[in-house]
């Protein structure tokens, strides 16, 4: 690989890589729990209110849904000390999306078809906006 003082072999790339990665074990049964209960709490929120709100509602699920998102972002971050690893931030953003699972299957049994379609696009909006405010990225 080129860089601008010469080349580097792969071992030593990776190497570079992995003093970025200063995630500890714990950090992942945090992240995902802590994403999970809040996806969960969330999910649960956007199942009660869609009915009530029917057509509005997508309206405020694309601003609400981002804003959601950045606050279990940010409690996330708080947990994990923003402790940071690619695995680390997929298992953060595995946690919205079972948090969401939990209450889309809730409606599934109920046969709340409506509330299963919110639930959906809540899912699409959060989940890529925990994954980039954890990893990092800001859009």
């Amino acid at each position: 690989f080129g860089t601008p003082t010469g080349y580097l072999c792969r071992d030593c790339v990776r190497r570079h890589q992995k003093t970025f990665d200063t995630a500890v074990w714990f950090d992942y049964l945090l992240g995902f729990g802590t994403t999970f209960v809040l996806s969960l709490i969330a999910s649960v929120i956007v199942a009660v209110v869609a009915p009530l709100i029917s057509f509005y509602i997508i309206f405020l699920a694309a601003g609400l849904g981002g804003a959601a998102g950045v606050l279990i972002a940010n409690l996330t971050l708080r947990a994990i000390n923003k402790r940071r690893s690619k695995p680390l931030f997929i298992t953060c953003a595995a946690g919205v999306v079972a948090g969401a699972l939990v209450v889309a299957l809730g409606s599934l049994l109920t046969g709340n078809m409506f509330t299963l379609i919110w639930l959906g696009i809540y899912a699409v909006i959060v989940t890529p906006v925990v994954y980039t405010r954890i990893s990092g990225l800001r859009l």
